[in-house]
């Protein structure tokens, strides 16, 4: 340290006539070097501008405002050395989680997903029923069963969509969950879901080009509109028999034979021939479509009571309506395992005596 050489600077006075203490000695500029033989040696510079004191405010907050800096845009690491989020980006993605996760949540039961379900496994089922060999389960009939199940479940969503947005009042009462009924959507925010849906259900029949998907959806689209928009002649909801009758040409004679001429003519470009198997599962579903028409009235009595829908369930009462509906549903499953046990196919037969072979729970307040 023998080359150290400090020239302090002079001070300027803090006020006019007063001189300032000299209680800093380092000067305005100081250059740090190392020669080579490896001492440190300091010189200065004396320089026209700052006192010595305004320099070292400055240096001192520029240290302090990169120290700052540094610790609030660096990230943490803890112990383990893994890399933490700051707690704003934390809570921005948590909230943007949840956003997410409660539209979707939403849409789920806007959606009714059973009837999703029920409609997928109808026309699953029944595209099935086309084929005659292994060889027909090929990319060719597993496209065409894409494109029918797609377009049938935008419909789907367009129908039921539609009836929650003309039962609202009634939802409140005996759905208050739905998305409509709660607030979480609303009936602007409806319309244009079921508008979208509609269109996108009828673009995808049109583009995929086969005549007997598009008549099912547009006979779809018009009786699940009669059935639930309130205009004059309309609203079939409120009759008991016609909107058995609604439910019934949707879920046992469109699905069953608009989706399996699909498959037949359009997809394997086969003559259209009502096999056994087919008039087979279409009077099966007739009487599970009744049974589906009576049953899902059955917990909405208080709501369809109060706004004047006379649904069997409100007519007939709860339980009366309920054991007419076991006893449809066995009549069908009887006729199942009848069918099945007369089959010359031995899977046909043991698939269908084994999976209609069936013991239902009956609720507590139908006993």
């Amino acid at each position: 340290m023998d080359a150290l050489r400090l020239r302090p600077s002079l001070l300027s006075a803090a006020r006019p006539g007063a001189a300032r203490p000299r209680d800093h000695f380092l000067p305005p500029y100081c250059s740090i070097q190392q020669n080579g033989e490896g001492r440190i040696c300091f010189s200065s510079q004396r320089t026209q501008g700052p006192t010595l004191y305004h320099h070292q405010k400055f240096f001192g907050w520029k240290s302090s405002y990169c120290r700052i800096s540094r610790q609030s845009l660096n990230t943490s690491v803890n112990a383990s050395g893994q890399q933490l989020q700051s707690e704003p980006e934390a809570h921005d993605s948590t909230t943007i989680w949840r956003a997410i996760s409660s539209s979707l949540d939403a849409f789920y039961r806007f959606s009714r997903p059973h009837t999703v379900i029920g409609t997928a496994l109808s026309i699953v089922s029944v595209s099935l029923l086309a084929v005659q060999n292994l060889s027909d389960i090929s990319p060719l009939f597993l496209t065409g069963l894409l494109e029918a199940v797609v377009a049938a479940l935008f419909m789907n969503i367009y129908i039921v969509g539609l009836n929650q947005l003309f039962d609202i009042e009634i939802d409140k009462v005996n759905k208050p969950t739905l998305p409509l009924a709660s607030g979480e959507y609303t009936p602007a925010t409806g319309v244009a879901i079921v508008s979208v849906f509609a269109a996108m259900s009828f673009g995808l029949g049109w583009a995929v080009g086969s005549q007997p998907l598009f008549w099912a959806l547009f006979i779809s689209f018009v009786l699940g509109t009669a059935y639930s928009i309130n205009l004059p002649y309309l609203r079939w909801k409120r009759f008991a028999v016609v909107a058995a009758l609604c439910i019934l040409a949707v879920r046992a004679v469109i699905v069953q034979l608009a989706f399996f001429l699909h498959i037949q003519t359009f997809v394997f470009r086969r003559p259209a021939v009502f096999s056994r198997p087919l008039i087979f599962a279409t009077g099966f579903m007739t009487l599970f479509s009744v049974v589906i028409a009576l049953f899902k009235d059955i917990p909405d009595i208080e709501g369809d009571r109060i706004f004047g829908i006379r649904s069997f369930s409100v007519r007939l009462g709860q339980k009366k309506v309920f054991w007419i509906c076991v006893g449809l549903l066995e009549m069908a499953y009887s006729i199942a395992i009848l069918m099945g046990a007369t089959s010359s196919s031995l899977w046909s037969k043991t698939a269908t005596v084994r999976a209609t072979g069936f013991s239902p729970s009956i609720p507590q307040q139908f006993q």
